[in-house]
């Protein structure tokens, strides 16, 4: 009995740590493919953010999810577009850009939001339709009496919601993409040495532009988690710093996929603890619920401080290409 208690409190934080871990990781790998190509992106929590208002707002408006997610992605690919322009097109600090975008994000869906609905910047809750509902997979539910493997096949591998599943097909798509097509080649290529994917005849505006509009495509996904899966509505800055620790959880993984999901795991497990178990008896003392809550956080610092030094980004990261006459 006490064994069937401990797997099932197992089966309950891993499938917690699995939803909260998705908008880390889909951030995560936004995040990869501008750095990747040498475009240093600290708004992601500002794309984040600016999708998850637009698509709970269109969701609502439409009684649509998907529709929902489309103007997210929209949006914030938008909001990459003013981050390429600032960076690429005019060679502009890439720090302060992302920064910049987050401020906006944060001041528009505040703004906008109250305006529209009076809520003090939060949209109304969302029901039916207007929300992700769960995918149950093949013999989920036949399953579910076996020992040990129904429950991990039918509670923790079953019944996410469809972004859940998108968002982890898309570290192998991701890995394929990056290491094994010329695209990819060409994308690292442009973070490291851009004067010498010059020289062979590649536009390096191009690739960098393309690799800004898909970190803005995988943001609005991420955003439109947050408002139309994980929540049933948006609220007033929702993202909660996800957007910085994708960015520390990027560095962990010294920006390569695979490791960007076990360094997001990591990230969720942590969440998924303060959640479940605020207050932790150890015997002699309890781990209060704030230190519990800000174990994310705290990792992030603990990765920022111990791994910046030893993790190296793409050479040509931050700099601004000037093409030579």
């Amino acid at each position: 009995m006490d064994f069937l208690h401990v797997f099932s409190q197992l089966i309950a934080t891993f499938d917690s740590t699995i939803r909260l871990a998705t908008v880390l990781l889909i951030a995560c790998l936004a995040g990869l493919y501008s750095e990747r190509s040498g475009i240093f992106d600290i708004g992601l929590e500002g794309k984040m953010l600016i999708s998850a208002f637009v698509s709970a707002a269109a969701a609502y408006e439409t009684g649509s999810a998907w529709v929902g997610l489309l103007f997210g992605c929209g949006a914030s690919i938008i909001f990459s577009l003013i981050h390429g322009l600032a960076s690429i097109t005019f060679r502009g600090n890439q720090l302060i850009s992302g920064v910049a975008i987050n401020f906006l994000a944060s001041g528009l869906t505040v703004v906008i939001g109250n305006a529209w609905y009076g809520k003090g910047g939060q949209t109304p809750t969302l029901e039916g339709a207007a929300r992700f509902g769960e995918i149950t997979l093949p013999f989920a539910n036949a399953l579910r009496d076996v020992p040990l493997i129904g429950p991990i096949y039918s509670d923790l591998i079953s019944g996410h919601k469809p972004l859940v599943y998108i968002g982890f097909l898309l570290v192998p798509l991701t890995w394929w993409l990056l290491f094994r097509t010329r695209f990819g080649l060409r994308l690292r290529a442009v973070g490291e040495n851009p004067e010498s994917v010059d020289t062979a005849g590649i536009s390096v505006v191009r690739m960098r532009y393309t690799a800004v509009l898909i970190c803005g495509l995988l943001c609005g996904i991420a955003g439109s988690y947050l408002s139309t899966s994980q929540g049933a509505n948006f609220g007033r800055e929702m993202t909660a710093g996800r957007g910085y620790i994708a960015l520390a959880a990027l560095i962990f993984a010294k920006w390569r996929p695979w490791y960007a999901m076990y360094a997001c795991l990591l990230f969720g497990l942590l969440e998924a603890i303060s959640n479940l178990y605020p207050n932790i008896d150890l015997g002699l003392f309890v781990i209060p619920v704030q230190f519990t809550q800000a174990l994310p956080y705290i990792l992030t610092v603990v990765i920022l401080a111990g791994f910046v030094g030893k993790a190296i980004p793409p050479r040509a990261g931050g700099e601004p290409y000037v093409k030579e006459r």
